[in-house]
């Protein structure tokens, strides 16, 4: 299937050489930086949510599994759903202090935003 994805060679020119072989890159994934190398910043989001208050937390340089393990050990430790992808975590509800201090707790760099 992967030799007949055409939706992945949109845009590239064809080619007449019978022997050509399309690759496509593999993106890299960031290598997880140390906690206490990690410039976290907590703020609040209340944008296209219908009114309600997120805690946003940005600033994570790393892979996505490991920032899936980090924004489910705050879920844990607040008792609050949310998610975590695009280098971002969410979690529901204004909980910016309480995340700071989870953070920094954690060993992180973390600082409070807006």
């Amino acid at each position: 299937m992967a030799e007949n994805d055409w939706k992945s060679r949109l845009g590239v020119v064809y080619s007449t050489n019978p022997d050509f072989q399309y690759t496509t890159e593999q993106a890299q994934e960031a290598q997880t930086l140390p906690p206490e190398k990690q410039r976290l910043i907590v703020g609040i989001d209340r944008r296209n949510r219908g009114g309600k208050q997120v805690t946003l937390i940005t600033g994570f340089v790393g892979g996505a599994d490991d920032l899936k393990e980090l924004g489910r050990a705050l879920k844990t430790k607040l008792g609050v759903g949310g998610s975590a992808k695009d280098g971002e975590i969410t979690i529901q509800g204004d909980f910016r202090d309480k995340v700071t201090e989870l953070l920094k707790g954690m060993g992180y760099n973390a600082k409070r935003g807006n």
